[in-house]
């Protein structure tokens, strides 16, 4: 342990306490930056991030910027002192920031970069059908993610595998990597890999209403892929035309069926307990959903209480 070598942690999410956790005890945490206090929930009660959560459990110093380019942010750090700034789930830092640390600033970011630079690496993995991601450590410049690799971990992804379960694999994984990259840090034993600049860099655009929502004139396995993608959150999305309305309906996990048919895309067969939805190669077959008005729940129970109409159909 170095407790004498103090880091600066900035991150927000409970990602980030995964890493924060295992740095607490073997550096000198000198503060830990997070986001501020926000109205979240339908009541709108203020939350605490989870990293400042965590940090007022520990009585580690918490710093909650307004403007991260105000002055006396950058004062408030540089009266620490710190040896080294390490960022995990966090907003894109200015230079004025990352630049401050004699030995610089370093991210921890969930995929194999350059592959998937952006803010929903996790999800568009799982979503393309990757077979494994990874996550890397790097340092900060001026571009998101572009920085000079120092270490990366890779993984493999399960065909059935969801965001949920990839997200806390990866965490766990990328703070021992993150504690193994301060350790190189300090022993000077770095071997810096710039990043390649691929032709065509598969992306992890920020996840919005319109890519979450489901094309049920793709195939099966696209499908398939979105919807453990985007579980548990925020869900991959569709509408439902029933009778005359149409409900918002959440997929949280389904099987697939590859099967010729006549039907059209979108359409609905029950039977057996379950329902099959009609893609271009075969059917997605829903195992746990949410309908507009209800809660979520298992498709056997749904069907109990939900008569669906014989012309009822996904439209989008």
């Amino acid at each position: 342990m170095l407790k004498t070598f103090k880091i600066a942690f900035f991150g927000t999410t409970d990602f980030a306490v995964e890493t924060l956790d295992l740095i607490k005890d073997h550096y000198n945490v000198g503060a830990v930056v997070t986001s501020l206090d926000k109205p979240a929930g339908r009541g709108l009660k203020i939350r605490e991030s989870a990293v400042k959560i965590y940090a007022k459990k520990n009585q580690l110093k918490t710093i909650q910027p307004v403007n991260l380019k105000s002055i006396s942010f950058k004062e408030e750090l540089m009266e620490l002192n710190c040896d080294l700034y390490v960022v995990v789930a966090f907003r894109m830092l200015p230079k004025s920031i990352w630049s401050i640390p004699k030995l610089g600033t370093i991210n921890l970011h969930a995929s194999l970069l350059p592959n998937y630079r952006g803010a929903a690496p996790i999800n568009w993995a799982i979503i393309n059908g990757e077979t494994k991601t990874g996550v890397s450590t790097f340092f900060i410049n001026e571009n998101i993610d572009t920085g000079d690799i120092i270490d990366q971990s890779e993984v493999e992804i399960d065909k059935n595998e969801n965001a949920g379960s990839l997200y806390n694999k990866l965490k766990k994984i990328g703070a021992t990597l993150v504690v193994n990259t301060i350790g190189v840090i300090i022993s000077n034993d770095i071997i810096l890999k710039p990043q390649i600049e691929l032709s065509e860099p598969s992306s992890a655009n920020k996840l919005t209403k319109e890519n979450c929502t489901i094309n049920w004139t793709s195939n099966s396995i696209n499908i398939y892929n979105k919807i453990r993608g985007l579980s548990p959150y925020p869900g991959a999305t569709s509408t439902l035309n029933h009778f005359d309305q149409n409900l918002k309906v959440i997929f949280y996990s389904s099987s697939i069926e590859i099967e010729s048919h006549d039907l059209k895309f979108g359409e609905i067969i029950i039977e057996k307990k379950q329902i099959k939805v009609a893609t271009k190669d075969g059917f997605i077959i829903p195992l746990e959903l949410k309908i507009q008005g209800k809660k979520r729940m298992k498709i056997s129970d749904l069907i109990n209480g939900f008569k669906f109409d014989v012309n009822s159909r996904f439209i989008s």
